[in-house]
């Protein structure tokens, strides 16, 4: 079973801003792709401590309506006593400001697992709100189905508080914190926590994120070597928008 809540969130795309009648729209199609020392969802390692590789698309319409998909690969399926090595996320909502610097975004994302084989499957539907106040936001994300294969875990709940600082010369710095929680498994819920400085090059994203939780040992072990998979960790990630 899948021993996380991790991106996991993900919904990436904004409303965009108007524009003077001289200035371009921006595009609203975006393509992402990059690697990482360590693949953590919600604090959780879904690549056995291992690297990974991930890529998206992403469309944001003027309107506030968005749609996308993201990818990565994985391995907790296959340790799990499944298969498949590759997580596809496709989500769509809408986002919108409601007052100055205040803006809501609500809507769908879907985690799919090809091939995963897991009873209960590893595949889970959440639906997800969030407000957002000037660099920070609040998130609550709900599970329509079981929770990445956790038997009669429907109607799980993960909240995270997360903020994004402008530090100047392209870098940012996002503390985050965040709670899942496990319907009818209080063995499998946690908090989790992580600080991520990144340093944008011209659209080529360099990051390096301190990641931890306070999960069961015990719960989020690795079925293949026992490793802890919520242990507190650095990860670094590169990543190209273009």
């Amino acid at each position: 079973m899948k021993l996380s809540p991790s991106l996991l969130v993900l919904a990436l795309c904004a409303a965009l801003p108007a524009f003077a009648a001289d200035e371009p729209a921006p595009d609203p199609l975006s393509f992402n792709i990059g690697a990482v020392s360590e693949y953590r969802y919600r604090g959780i390692s879904q690549t056995r401590l291992k690297p990974a590789l991930q890529g998206g698309i992403d469309y944001a319409d003027p309107s506030g309506f968005y749609v996308g998909t993201w990818a990565s690969t994985i391995k907790w399926t296959k340790d799990a006593g499944g298969g498949g090595q590759v997580e596809v996320d496709v989500y769509g909502g809408y986002k919108t400001e409601v007052a100055k610097d205040l803006s809501i975004d609500v809507g769908l994302l879907q985690y799919a697992y090809p091939s995963n084989k897991l009873n209960p499957s590893a595949n889970t539907l959440e639906v997800y709100g969030a407000v957002s106040f000037g660099p920070v936001t609040a998130k609550y994300s709900h599970s329509t189905t079981n929770l990445f294969g956790v038997p009669d875990s429907k109607g799980s709940g993960y909240f995270d508080v997360s903020a994004s600082f402008d530090l100047g010369d392209g870098l940012m710095l996002a503390p985050h914190v965040g709670h899942q929680t496990i319907r009818h498994n209080s063995a499998g819920s946690y908090t989790d926590y992580s600080l991520t400085l990144s340093k944008d090059f011209s659209g080529l994203v360099l990051s390096g994120a301190v990641v931890g939780t306070d999960a069961n040992k015990s719960f989020y072990a690795s079925p293949v070597n026992g490793k802890f998979m919520g242990k507190t960790t650095l990860v670094v990630g590169l990543k190209k928008t273009f």
